[in-house]
């Protein structure tokens, strides 16, 4: 079977991950790979002695990564050589790199296994829950990663495009601010740099679409902060000081503070005089 290969982002992703893996576990190498129809390839490694694990393609249900992404559940291999538990379609690889115990946790984004990341050594060790404890949070770091991922590729199918008519009816337009604050909240929490420049751009899109289409100028001598930003979006969108610092993770008197910020540089004296002007300036869709 020819290798599947994911997204450059997917790529970025599992790289850091196995990076993160090697660093806070006490494991000697580290390696994994995202799912692509039904099987795993391994496309980053750290730590091994040979190339034989890169490039790995791991089928679902087979081999020790191949039954944790099935049974969406970590599976140990204490002396993979004599394991009777997994099949063994992989022993060249993973006994010719010298793996004695070998780790796979599999990656789980609501629900679906989309990838698998591995750890070994070189001679027989026990794995506890102290050991196994900060293999179980990088997976669920880049489980995080990969949920708003795909949602803001959901966000952004979703998101009205611009067709070349002038303006955009009531309903349009209440989407587009609903999926700018989404997009916006999203990118308070993406850690990858590549996926926030991404998400900069369609704000700006999404923002410029919304302007244009009202005939209205963009001033861009006005400079919010982007949680001045993030916090108005969610003013314009109804929600109270408490609602948007539930959706932003913050204290409520943080949210006020930025608010207060804002209406500050907008010259604004209500919430929703600063809203007001924020979209005359383009801020805001």
């Amino acid at each position: 079977m020819a290798a599947q290969t994911g997204t450059e982002s997917d790529a970025r992703l599992i790289e850091r991950a196995v990076a993160d893996l090697a660093r806070q576990s006490q494991f000697p190498l580290a390696f994994g790979g995202i799912e692509h129809d039904g099987a795993v390839e391994v496309t980053a490694t750290v730590g091994t002695r040979t190339r034989n694990l890169h490039g790995l393609i791991v089928h679902a249900d087979r081999g020790l990564g191949g039954r944790a992404l099935v049974e969406k559940r970590p599976r140990l291999a204490l002396d993979y050589r004599t394991s009777r538990n997994i099949t063994h379609d992989y022993d060249r690889a993973v006994l010719g790199e010298g793996i004695v115990t070998l780790f796979a946790i599999p990656v789980i984004v609501t629900g679906t296994a989309r990838g698998v990341l591995y750890c070994g050594t070189w001679a027989q060790v026990s794995v506890g829950d102290v050991i196994a404890r900060p293999a179980f949070a990088v997976a669920g770091t880049l489980a995080t990663e990969l949920r708003i991922r795909d949602e803001v590729e959901r966000r952004v199918s979703l998101a009205p495009a611009a067709t070349g008519e002038p303006g955009l009816d009531a309903v349009a337009r209440e989407e587009l601010r609903e999926s700018y604050a989404e997009l916006r909240s999203i990118a308070a929490v993406v850690t990858d740099d590549d996926v926030r420049r991404r998400l900069e751009v369609l704000e700006q899109r999404r923002a410029a679409l919304s302007n244009e289409g009202a005939g209205r100028p963009v001033d861009h001598g006005i400079a919010l902060s982007p949680r001045e930003t993030d916090v108005l979006a969610r003013v314009a969108l109804g929600s109270t000081n408490a609602e948007i610092a539930s959706s932003l993770s913050l204290k409520e008197g943080t949210v006020k503070s930025y608010l207060q910020s804002a209406m500050s540089k907008l010259e604004a004296s209500t919430r929703h005089a600063a809203v007001a002007k924020a979209r005359r300036a383009g801020i805001l869709p």
